[in-house]
């Protein structure tokens, strides 16, 4: 791949004083950086979608998609130093300074970032206090309104090899302060929060006063109202409550405080000759914060079908942000304030790898939000894929086999109206009980109950690829990608992909597909064997033994007989002859 141009926001980061403190205790320093990256840093990169691009040895460089992003994960990263250096001498302190700048950089073949934009996010860091996070003015523009930020303005400041000043700006960093008591007011006490997200979707303005627009706009969001309602774990406020704030200039906080909800969307509908534009921007309300904003185009040509394609895009965005959002929450709630469904948010993000090492830390917490709610059928779905991971990744267990058939099934039978229970079951009842009926029945009903389900479209992709049903996999996947493109389960998609062209004897097609799949989800050890197997078939044996290394480094005990024999009970025969006779090419062993 040539190189490439692009705007991204750029965060850098160091230790302050590294040499001094290895200096005085090298091993303890180490020791205390490293379960800092494992346990707070990289975690939390990670749910603000950052890459980490390179690490500095002490330091690190990110790449996120906006600066809303870098500028929440830098506050995260420091206000957890603040409780992690709680009660240390000062001489033993790991103070971090973070820089974040929002500017053009040009992306390696390899994926390195170079350019003005990261020179200017690591002098910023460079000047940045102990503790604290410093912003070029071209970032700070981006979130001034959308995070409230206490922030103190350093004015023009030159910056090392950088040839004219930048304006930047330092953020306060720490436990937030007590807010002042207000005077009694004789509003209505506000409406308490329901035991599960909440969100109101109001009128979207329409710009220009047409009519038409306002037909279009009523009948996308009753749309939108009527397709959020089938996600079972979102409390979504009825259209007549919403639409009391047409026509108005709404304060969200009012909205929050008379409807009783976490989230509003909002937007707007604008016309200009035959196109139609539909801004949407989902905000928390508890702090004013854009959780996800997005626009649509469209030809006023087919009115009904551009209101489809919106509704179905913004129903199958707003699942995954809000849930996101939900798992920052929880992550931030005390523990002895958890509850069931904190407990499962907190278990999500050791999904990510779907290895063992990982999975293992999620089940301890899903055994307790289970222990809270037994019916809880979320909670059993994820035990039983945490299990079936465990199973197939780590020895192939009897007990972890069982016990995953188990919540699978518990997971169908309290689940069957919550279509994300039902979608992440369907994959150990095909993999582990070899139900691929089960499975697919699950898939289906989710599909039924929210067409718009990302979760089941990537999860059904997956059973109807190894199922043999390619049409229906390439088209399932095909829609998830489309719905929610940045999705951290994407990597499923792409995988179904590279079988239905592996398959169908368009080896180029699966390499690409298996290899994005791998840059999707890097430590999946099974996606290095399917690129593995797909660079053996299409000839290119240099760069199979390559991924065959990555394989055995991740899993040093694969043998292809015990992995035939695992996926013999749910794989079709065609296409686990198609993928062993590639692992025995790229010389993987027997």
């Amino acid at each position: 791949m040539a190189e490439s141009r692009k705007l991204a926001a750029i965060l850098a980061a160091d230790v302050v004083g590294f040499s001094r403190l290895t200096g005085a205790d090298e091993d303890r320093t180490l020791a205390r950086l490293r379960a800092l990256r494992s346990d707070l840093i990289d975690p939390t990169i990670s749910v603000h979608n950052g890459r980490i691009v390179k690490r500095t040895g002490d330091g690190a460089i990110v790449e996120f998609r906006s600066v809303v992003d870098a500028v929440r994960c830098a506050i995260e990263v420091q206000n957890g130093m603040v409780e992690r250096n709680a009660g240390l001498p000062e001489d033993r302190r790991i103070d971090f300074r973070i820089g974040v700048h929002l500017g053009d950089v040009v992306e390696e073949s390899d994926g390195d970032l170079m350019g003005d934009g990261v020179n200017i996010a690591a002098r910023l860091e460079g000047v940045a206090k102990p503790g604290t996070v410093c912003l070029s003015e071209d970032a700070y523009r981006q979130v001034k309104a959308r995070l409230g930020l206490a922030v103190t303005d350093l004015g023009p400041t030159q910056l090392k090899n950088i040839a004219e000043p930048v304006r930047a700006y330092s953020v306060e960093v720490g436990p937030a302060q007590p807010a002042k008591p207000e005077a009694p007011s004789a509003e209505a006490k506000p409406l308490a929060l329901p035991d599960r997200p909440s969100i109101a979707v109001l009128a979207f303005q329409t710009m220009g006063g047409d009519a038409e627009q306002e037909y279009f706009a009523d009948g996308m969001v009753e749309d939108i109202i009527t397709g959020l309602s089938r996600i079972k774990w979102l409390f979504v406020i009825a259209r007549s409550s919403s639409f009391a704030y047409k026509g108005k200039s709404v304060d969200i906080r009012q909205v929050r405080r008379e409807l009783g909800v976490r989230y509003v969307l909002e937007g707007s509908v604008r016309k200009a000759g035959g196109r139609l534009r539909v801004n949407a921007q989902l905000i928390d309300a508890d702090n004013g914060a854009h959780v996800w904003a997005d626009r649509y185009d469209g030809a006023l040509g087919d009115v009904f079908e551009f209101q489809d394609r919106i509704t179905e895009a913004i129903v199958g965005i707003i699942e995954p942000n809000v849930r996101r959002a939900e798992i920052e929450r929880a992550r931030r709630k005390r523990p002895g304030s958890l509850d069931a469904y904190d407990l499962y948010l907190q278990a999500l993000p050791y999904f990510a790898s779907v290895m063992p090492e990982d999975v293992d830390k999620a089940i301890p917490l899903l055994e307790q939000a289970l222990k809270l709610d037994p019916h809880y059928a979320q909670a059993h779905a994820y035990m039983a894929f945490a299990l079936e991971a465990r199973f197939a990744r780590a020895g192939y267990s009897k007990e972890a086999a069982a016990a995953s058939e188990r919540h699978a099934r518990a997971a169908v039978a309290y689940g069957g109206d919550d279509s994300t229970a039902l979608a992440v079951a369907s994959l150990p009842l095909m993999k582990v009980a070899h139900d691929f009926e089960a499975a697919s029945s699950a898939v289906a009903r989710a599909l039924e109950l929210n067409p718009s389900c990302a979760v089941a479209l990537f999860f059904g992709g997956q059973a109807h690829a190894y199922g043999g049903d390619h049409a229906l996999a390439e088209d399932y996947a095909t829609r998830a990608l489309r719905l929610s493109p940045l999705d951290p389960q994407s990597f499923l998609a792409l995988n179904s992909l590279g079988f239905v062209r592996g398959l169908a004897g368009r080896l180029g097609e699966a390499v690409v597909f298996f290899t994005k799949s791998v840059q999707a989800n890097p430590r999946f050890s099974t996606l290095h064997l399917f690129q593995a197997a797909a660079f053996a078939q299409a000839g290119r044996a240099e760069e199979a033994a390559t991924a065959a290394s990555r394989l055995i480094a991740m899993q040093p005990n694969f043998r292809l007989s015990a992995f035939r024999h695992f996926a013999s009970g749910f794989c079709r025969k065609d296409m686990l002859d198609w993928l062993s006779a590639g692992i025995m090419k790229a010389g993987l062993p027997e």
